[in-house]
């Protein structure tokens, strides 16, 4: 995937390696696109800007903050296209009136002279939305389409061709620099933002917040770059307004090119966002973490304690699944997807990640309030009913219910963890004689039914003993040490089944008979185990760099990489692959100082004269 992402906390856009915006979803994540040349260039919309002679293109973020800058240079000059969803902090919002919702950017000349063709082309849902355009002069172009409204204004005359896109051509000297501001309203009158100064102070402010904010995390080891891209990537995929996070902000990018395995993932499931939370917890940003918690209270509130799997990002179900008829699809993969019928499967294990992301936190913020105990105890008696029932399991295929390990292993995480808190006080609702015989009943049965003895490794599904990467968790929850016989046993049995070279996982069996790309956080869950003592260190950090090899020129990831071409596959970017490339590193480093400490503790060797 060539793309960058931008964003604002409430919805994101994808740039392409050729400074074209080819997705915006406004005015959140869920929302149809205006531009959705991601999946369909001729009925999607775009906005180019695109040298009139030929350029070669290079682009990066601003150190520590998610405003791009895409580099174009041609043979009389070069330009620089700077790209950011505006933030605004509180203060400034007392002082002016600010867009809720802008997408700015500015074309500077560095050198010689540059010319460039601008093409805004909004096409709601893919041009099924019936839209109004009006030309209001100094006020700009506008897109009225129902309620709202999105307007562009610029530093440059614009002209409004007869197909309803907007066209400008620009000559720019070196120090010469002209501003577009896009803005979405739900409802008229809209807020114009003001060009000028005044745009490129929006700039400064939103890379400003960027930096305050990446700058509070807690990581200083060898892979710095790697995790604070990971967690500005992470950032932009919660959505501030709720606390809820979104597993992608893409919409059927296939599994397998020119396949069927596309799905919607523009959703909060419950799971990836639990990971996503511990992540934040474990970079320093509480309130972060704190924030999924509160928006998960408010969430359940109706069908507690039973959880769906996903929600939209204020806690509704998200609408019916169905196909978009007509549309390309991304290198012609076809169906276009919108909801996602995984809304109503059974998962169990998510109450495991669930539970040990909100016990994580009250382990820092300290005791947790009324409802926070009772949520709690009420999920402990719900998995104590049903943690041996069959379930979909993390991989949620459609199709039977099996036992799956990795279910099973988190519901001995539910029992673990509340125990835990009940021993800190920190939980004193519980039946901790139950849920201690629970828990343990659980463990016996992994311990006798998920480890084949004959292959010398635990298996992903009791009914089938087909091999899966998930299992590789086990050492992650600490249900098993990772140096163990079993733990060490198991990961060379994945290695041999699911390993598809160059530091790359097959997520179990079936997905790697179908011809699927090889499942990228995978790779991070070995990493994890061999950092946390499945084998040395430098094995670890080889694994670490072989995964994050394949990640785009941004630093970005999706959720699959094709093994044989080393191409991303799947919705982009994933909160799940970047979730584990910061988990493993902090696990990496945690190894290393345990080891440093280690070698100072050791009594040095007497020295005779």
């Amino acid at each position: 995937m060539d793309y960058a992402l931008l964003g604002d906390g409430r919805c994101a856009a994808l740039v392409s390696g050729s400074a074209s915006i080819d997705w915006l979803c406004w005015p959140r994540f869920d929302s149809a696109p205006w531009f959705g040349a991601l999946l369909d260039s001729a009925r999607g919309g775009a906005w180019r800007v695109t040298p009139t002679r030929p350029a070669t293109v290079e682009r990066t973020y601003i150190p520590l903050t998610n405003v791009l800058e895409t580099r174009l240079r041609t043979a009389s000059g070069e330009a620089v296209v700077v790209d950011a969803m505006t933030i605004a902090s509180e203060e400034t919002k007392r002082d002016e009136l600010v867009a809720d919702h802008e997408l700015l950017r500015i074309i500077r000349c560095d050198a010689g002279e540059v010319e460039l063709e601008v093409v805004v082309d909004p096409r709601p849902d893919f041009g099924q939305a019936r839209v109004r355009i009006e030309d209001a002069r100094a006020l700009g172009i506008r897109w009225h389409a129902g309620t709202t409204l999105v307007t562009l204004r610029a530093e440059v005359p614009l002209q409004l061709d007869d197909a309803g896109a907007v066209r400008a051509t620009l000559r720019l000297h070196a120090g010469e620099s002209v501003a577009f501001s896009l803005v979405f309203d739900a409802d008229a009158p809209a807020i114009v933002p003001v060009l000028g100064e005044a745009a490129r102070a929006r700039i400064d402010r939103s890379i400003a917040w960027w930096r305050a904010w990446i700058g509070r995390a807690r990581y200083d080891g060898p892979h710095r770059d790697q995790v604070l891209r990971g967690a500005l990537a992470l950032k932009l995929l919660a959505y501030a307004p709720s606390g809820a996070i979104v597993a992608a902000p893409t919409t059927s990018l296939p599994e397998r090119d020119g396949g069927d395995l596309n799905w919607d993932y523009r959703y909060c499931w419950l799971r990836d966002a639990s990971f996503t939370a511990r992540v934040f917890l474990e970079l320093g940003y509480v309130e972060d973490a704190e924030q999924f918690c509160g928006w998960l209270l408010h969430t359940t509130r109706l069908t507690r304690p039973e959880l769906r799997v996903l929600y939209d990002v204020y806690g509704n179900e998200p609408g019916v699944e169905h196909a978009v008829p007509g549309l390309a699809g991304y290198h012609g993969s076809t169906p276009v997807r919108v909801g996602n019928a995984a809304f109503a499967q059974r998962q169990i294990d998510m109450y495991g990640e669930v539970v040990d992301a909100v016990a994580q936190v009250i382990r820092i913020t300290g005791e947790p309030d009324r409802e926070t105990r009772h949520l709690l105890r009420d999920f402990g008696e719900y998995v104590a009913d049903r943690w041996h029932l069959p379930d979909s399991g993390i991989w949620e295929p459609r199709g039977p219910l099996h036992r799956h390990t990795h279910s099973r292993v988190a519901c001995w995480v539910v029992f673990d963890r509340l125990l835990d808190l009940s021993a800190r006080r920190l939980l004193p609702e519980i039946d901790t004689a139950r849920f201690s015989a629970i828990r343990d009943a659980i463990r016996s049965d992994i311990e006798h039914h998920a480890f084949d003895p004959a292959r010398g490794c635990y298996v992903g599904d009791l009914d089938t003993a087909e091999l899966d990467a998930s299992v590789l968790l086990m050492s992650y929850y600490g249900f098993h040490d990772a140096a163990s016989p079993r733990m060490r046993s198991t990961y060379a049995a994945v290695e041999r089944a699911l390993g598809a070279g160059r530091g790359l996982f097959y997520r179990y069996d079936e997905s790697r008979r179908a011809g699927e790309g090889a499942f990228w956080i995978c790779s991070y869950w070995a990493v994890e185990h061999l950092a946390r003592g499945g084998s040395s260190l430098a094995a670890a950090r080889r694994l670490f760099a072989e995964a994050g090899a394949y990640a785009n020129d941004v630093g970005l990831m999706a959720e699959e990489v094709e093994p044989a071409s080393g191409a991303q596959l799947g919705n982009f970017p994933q909160a799940y692959t970047h979730v584990g490339l910061v988990s493993a590193a902090l696990s990496l480093e945690a190894r290393a100082r345990r080891e440093t400490a280690e070698r100072r503790a050791q009594p040095r060797a007497e020295v005779r004269p």
